[in-house]
């Protein structure tokens, strides 16, 4: 199973990634300099992240799970420095 999912921190900012295998314990590729900056060490010692399945494909090629990832980066904006950690596709004000 191909899943996209998403990620919603503490602070409300979001991650959309993909994960080719569906491993209940991955959790993506954000940056953790980019999240770190927004937490205290008080708020990094308990901390607590949602992971949502949004999308999801038995048969998906690379190329549509791909697409499909951009796709839903730019619907919730999760490339937007104040709303997600995404960074690409570079989002456009």
């Amino acid at each position: 199973m191909q899943v996209i999912y998403k990620i919603t921190y503490p602070n409300g900012k979001i991650y959309i990634g993909q994960d080719r295998t569906d491993s209940i314990n991955y959790f993506g590729s954000a940056s953790n300099d980019l999240i770190e900056k927004d937490f205290t060490r008080d708020q990094k010692s308990d901390f607590t992240i949602r992971k949502e399945i949004i999308w999801e494909s038995e048969a998906s090629s690379i190329e549509e799970l791909n697409r499909i990832e951009v796709m839903f980066i730019e619907k919730f904006q999760s490339n937007d420095p104040d709303i997600g950690y995404n960074r690409r596709p570079k989002f456009k004000k």
